[in-house]
């Protein structure tokens, strides 16, 4: 039977978080849940029938039985119709686009090496930045309101939704449906089973928040990985993080701003984001900071271990909040060259880890609010 447990998505990870890893090259050491959604996504062909021959150890047969269990368990464990559920599921399409994104590399293929200077040049860049800065003109309401309830800086909110969807408007080429359906029953990686398991997951919230009112899962857009809307959440995120601006009982995150504005601050809020902290701490590390890398998702390490060590505050900079609580060294390679950067981080740039597990991601979410907040 499958085990049906409330996993948390993210959005993108992918990607959101947060999805699938991106290929190595875009990615941090750590596999990322959810990607931010770029203009340069695959669009989606014409779906196949789910008879197409799918990748996940199934023949036709056994892939119908197989989805029908899951149907029926689904029904019972969270009590929603069984005609209802097994009829949106019928009506899933297999996507051999999702899969072929998400394959691993042929055996032998070797990995591109990280680049942090390409990773951020995708997203620090003109066009975002001058688009973000319209966006938080035209928003400046939304986002002062929300800053002010939750503690996430404007600045903040609206460089992840920049960085997910261009504000907005890029938000996925493939049904929802079919693209987690697909990921469900069909993951090409068979040496990743939690990762079929965790799309189950989402696709179970998603068939929930179809049948409960709060999405439509049958026309809802969404990135390859099944992320949804303007802050790319997954079905799990949308369940558990996702609010109204205007505290209405639906929420739409699809074509509500104000609606994607406060569930973006009310996500970094209930995974630790705290007021007043900065992302990165105004430190200059010594060279040998490289061994306080662990490349884990929490700060480890504080200010009297990192001035220890050798590190100084940056010329002009002065002790803060930060000082009083956990830090972490971060790293941010260019592979091809040998060479790394290093950046002392706060909590809160790891809160941002976990819409995107990736420094590379969180990193480039800090740089891009950085550009938005300068005059």
């Amino acid at each position: 039977m499958y085990r049906l447990a409330l996993l948390v998505g993210c959005a993108a990870l992918l990607s959101a978080c947060a999805g699938p890893a991106r290929p190595p090259a875009d990615a941090n050491n750590n596999a990322s849940a959810n990607t931010p959604t770029s203009p340069s996504k695959p669009t989606e062909a014409g779906s196949s029938v789910s008879l197409l021959p799918p990748s996940g150890g199934y023949t036709p047969t056994t892939r119908r039985a197989a989805i029908q269990r899951f149907g029926i368990e689904l029904a019972a464990t969270r009590k929603l119709s069984e005609p209802a559920v097994l009829a949106l599921l019928a009506d899933a399409r297999y996507s051999e686009t999702v899969i072929r994104i998400v394959s691993p590399p042929a055996a032998g293929q070797p990995r591109a090496p990280r680049s942090w200077k390409q990773y951020r040049g995708r997203f620090v860049e003109p066009i975002r930045i001058n688009q973000g800065r319209a966006f938080m003109e035209q928003y400046s309401t939304e986002l002062n309101r929300a800053s002010e309830r939750y503690g996430v800086p404007a600045n903040v909110i609206a460089a992840i939704i920049g960085v997910e969807t261009l504000y907005g408007r890029s938000q996925g080429n493939f049904r929802a449906l079919d693209a987690l359906t697909s990921l469900a029953f069909d993951y090409p990686d068979p040496k990743r089973p939690d990762r079929a398991e965790m799309f189950r997951n989402q696709l179970a919230d998603l068939i929930e928040l179809d049948l409960t009112g709060r999405v439509d899962a049958r026309s809802v857009k969404a990135s390859y990985a099944g992320a949804i809307g303007i802050p790319q959440f997954m079905p799990g995120s949308i369940k558990r993080f996702a609010v109204s601006a205007s505290g209405a009982t639906q929420i739409n995150l699809s074509s509500s701003v104000p609606d994607a504005i406060v569930s973006v601050a009310n996500f970094l809020v209930e995974h630790g984001w705290q007021r007043g902290l900065p992302i990165f701490a105004p430190v200059i590390l010594p060279a040998s900071a490289g061994k306080l890398v662990d490349g884990g998702l929490k700060p480890t390490v504080d200010w009297p271990q990192l001035r220890a060590a050798g590190a100084r505050l940056a010329p002009g900079a002065k002790e803060g909040a930060w000082t009083r609580t956990a830090l972490g060294v971060i790293d941010l390679p260019e592979e091809a060259a040998g060479t790394v950067e290093l950046r002392t981080a706060t909590q809160n740039f790891f809160t941002i880890t976990q819409y995107n597990r990736s420094y590379f991601y969180a990193a480039s979410v800090a740089d891009l609010a950085a550009e938005l907040a300068k005059p």
